[in-house]
């Protein structure tokens, strides 16, 4: 498999359930090995090799000593792998399989941390993917588990399940009714997480959430899933009435910020990444409310991966200052929508 060719991965590229609202579903379980270091006090590279020696032909192994920079961040842009991973591991390394909807990160924060991703609001088929995925590899290695406190975790707020289930969602009509505040303080009083879109230290942009539990310890995975997913059903309710709001009420406002985003993109010569954001996010809205019936949801994930810039530097083969990067970005933009504009 080459994970560096310019394609969606699996959950990217599929339809999934509510996925007007929801991008992604993913569901991570925290392993470690018993009686080893935690990675983040030792790494060890003698561990990698024994975890990722279970797995068969069906994965692929990248280790981090042995890609570029860019090919790490690359990873990061493709949510296959974390910040950390590709800035603070020594002895890292990822396991992928060919449809990109498994990362299975070695010698992360824990020794083991698998992740499933799913396209919508389908965080029970990410459960029971990465539950048999756990279950294969419990049977050929010991974990680091406690009766009472469950399997231990290099973070004590993941220790019990070490299951983290997180939701992408696109929420652009709670934040121009203003209605967001309320919300993600509402959510966080019931014990979960808001974060952005690369997850923990990533802030909120281009109206992109996502939402994941906090609580892993006291509760079973599946009733950590079913409170998230009812608590997304609220979400998703709400920025459907938002996004109804605003159309019926502010029609040509919205229209008028929509196609002028749209034209934007059509016709840029240079453009940041911020700026790309804004506008991919208003042309999503205006997708979901009819305006282009031409655009599909896979060509809005296009837009917002080939636009990242470890992407664009590896497309072009080479290192690119600023400004290059902003006019290459909008030439792929450009390229995308099929129209190259009045020039």
């Amino acid at each position: 498999m080459n994970v560096f060719e310019p394609r969606l991965s699996s959950w990217l590229e599929n339809d999934g359930d509510d996925d007007d609202v929801v991008l992604s579903s993913r569901i991570r379980l925290a392993r470690n090995l018993k009686n080893e270091p935690f990675p983040i006090y030792e790494q060890k590279e003698g561990t990698m090799d024994t975890i990722s020696a279970v797995f068969d032909n069906n994965f692929t192994l990248f280790k981090m000593n042995e890609i570029s920079k860019l090919e790490k961040a690359l990873l990061v842009e493709k949510h296959l792998i974390s910040p950390y991973l590709m800035n603070k591991s020594q002895h890292g390394a990822v396991l992928l399989n060919e449809e990109e909807n498994v990362s299975i990160m070695l010698n992360e924060e824990d020794h083991l941390r698998i992740q499933c991703m799913t396209p919508g609001l389908r965080l029970f088929d990410a459960l029971e993917a990465a539950l048999q995925i756990d279950s294969y590899v419990e049977d050929k290695v010991v974990y680091a588990f406690d009766k009472q406190f469950g399997y231990l975790t290099s973070c004590v707020t993941n220790i019990g399940t070490g299951m983290r289930a997180s939701v992408m969602v696109h929420l652009p009509g709670l934040v121009t009714t203003k209605r967001i505040k309320n919300v993600v303080e509402a959510i966080r009083s019931l014990g979960f997480v808001v974060r952005g879109i690369y997850g923990e230290g990533s802030m909120p942009a281009s109206n992109i959430f996502q939402v994941s539990n906090q609580v892993t310890l006291g509760k079973t995975e599946t009733e950590i899933v079913e409170d998230l997913t009812q608590v997304m059903e609220q979400i998703i309710m709400q920025e459907r009435v938002a996004r109804t709001t605003l159309k019926q009420k502010f029609h040509i406002a919205l229209e008028d910020r929509v196609f002028r985003s749209y034209g934007l993109l059509r016709n840029c010569r240079i453009i940041s990444i911020q700026e790309a954001a804004d506008a991919i996010s208003d042309i999503r809205l205006g997708v979901e409310l009819g305006f282009f019936e031409h655009i599909s949801r896979k060509k809005m994930n296009e837009l917002v991966l080939f636009s990242q810039p470890a992407f664009l530097r590896i497309e072009a083969g080479r290192d690119m200052d600023a400004l290059e990067e902003k006019v290459i970005r909008a030439k792929v933009i450009r390229e995308i929508l099929g129209d190259n504009g009045i020039g």
